[in-house]
């Protein structure tokens, strides 16, 4: 056994030197909103996929509990369109099991590498199940497998009993043409009612302006960074 004196020591993190310069673009213009959120979101979306980010429709989905504490986890936005976000999911998981219980949502994609993040929030339904098989369909049989085996968020013995599960599942549609859609699987639309663009600046004077839906109509503004 080695010395306790001679073992290696870790140093802590010094995040006083984890700092990086922004500034690649122009000053974001309030009348690049003048006909709302969707046009310049797409446009994002689009220049950060063709700069390299992966997965550029990866978001961070917030939701809240009965009990009122936060939770985050990386999903990906399967559509966009005037009507809002759309996303999949268990709908029985811990994500799942909080949207039924408040209605409400946050999102934000962190598109990083380009200086650049978006934020929307606001309520979140289901899909119809019909737009939800419609997806469905599309899905890469072994994630139709996986959806079948895996209960999201419940707790597990082991990476054996796993496995056990989605050979369990393969099994037992591998004579079948086309895996159906489980009871507990389905979509969500978040309908935003306030969508934040933030770009970085000099000096951490960074663009801040935000659309807000006023009944039929979106309010822009700027705010302090």
């Amino acid at each position: 056994m080695e010395d306790a004196a001679t073992e290696p020591t870790l140093e802590p993190t010094d995040f006083d030197t984890m700092r990086v310069g922004y500034g690649l673009h122009t000053r974001l213009d309030e009348a690049d909103l003048a006909v709302g959120w969707l046009p310049l979101f797409t446009a994002w979306l689009d220049e950060a996929g063709r700069r390299g980010v992966r997965e550029p429709n990866a978001m961070v989905l917030g939701t809240v509990g009965a009990d009122g504490r936060p939770s985050t986890r990386t999903v990906l936005c399967k559509g966009v369109d005037e009507q809002g976000l759309t996303f999949f999911t268990t709908t029985t998981s811990r994500k799942g099991t909080q949207l039924a219980a408040s209605g409400y949502a946050s999102v934000t994609f962190p598109w990083l590498v380009v200086e650049r993040q978006v934020h929307l929030e606001g309520a979140c339904r289901p899909l119809d199940p019909e737009e939800s098989r419609a997806y469905w369909r599309t899905r890469p049989r072994g994630s139709q497998v996986a959806a079948w085996a895996s209960d999201q968020s419940r707790p597990v013995g082991s990476v054996r009993e796993l496995e056990s599960l989605f050979a369990a599942a393969e099994a037992r549609f591998a004579g079948q043409d086309e895996v159906p859609m489980p009871e507990r699987w389905g979509g969500y639309r978040l309908v935003p009612d306030r969508v934040e663009f933030w770009q970085g600046g000099r000096d951490r004077f960074h663009d801040r302006v935000e659309c807000v839906r006023d009944g039929d109509r979106w309010s822009v503004v700027r705010l302090h960074p």
